[in-house]
């Protein structure tokens, strides 16, 4: 329904009338017209850039791990590329710097990527962050049952050796005694 109301200069004036099947709050924006994307808008300010850690307090023995182990790897790579270029024959300025520059650069590379992969990226970091959560959660067991599930495991491995040690004697006889299998001695 609407009013329409006319005024001292013969215009005419149509208001609408909000009906119950009308909705009480106003439609939202289209995407491509806000600030972020469908969760809301995203925090405006500076990221802090490459050092700054995403969420620093959460998943740091795991972070410390990636880090540890990506640093193994990567002096690794380094030392591996240190030998591979000891063999360069050029001129001796260039080899004095190609020599130890390039695996050192190798290894600058491989650590800001580490840094990044641990800290600075959120997908890797949420997934870390995670992964630490989980492992929290996990019901490990005490030093007494590991024990005993390991010497039940040995004492298993061991009888089923004797097993196919014996079956394998048992075949080897029938076979020799039927004549398929001949052996030297």
């Amino acid at each position: 329904m609407a009013n329409i109301s006319m005024d001292e200069s013969s215009t005419t004036t149509i208001t609408p009338q909000r009906t119950d099947r009308e909705p009480a709050n106003p439609p939202r924006e289209p995407p491509s017209t806000r600030n972020g994307d469908d969760f809301g808008p995203r925090p405006t300010g500076g990221g802090g850039g490459f050092f700054k850690q995403y969420k620093p307090e959460q998943g740091k023995a795991i972070r410390m791990g990636t880090v540890a182990c990506g640093a193994a790897l990567a002096a690794w790579g380094s030392y591996f590329l240190y030998e591979r270029l000891q063999p360069y024959e050029g001129d001796e300025a260039w080899r004095l710097l190609i020599t130890p520059g390039i695996p050192i650069l190798f290894l600058v590379i491989m650590g800001g990527l580490i840094w990044w992969a641990a800290y600075v990226n959120r997908s890797a970091s949420d997934f870390m962050i995670a992964t630490e959560g989980e492992m929290k959660k996990v019901n490990w067991s005490s030093r007494r049952e590991v024990v005993g599930s390991t010497k039940v495991v040995i004492l298993f491995s061991m009888a089923m050796a004797l097993y196919l040690f014996v079956v394998d004697i048992v075949f080897q006889t029938l076979f020799q005694a039927i004549g398929v299998l001949k052996l030297k001695k």
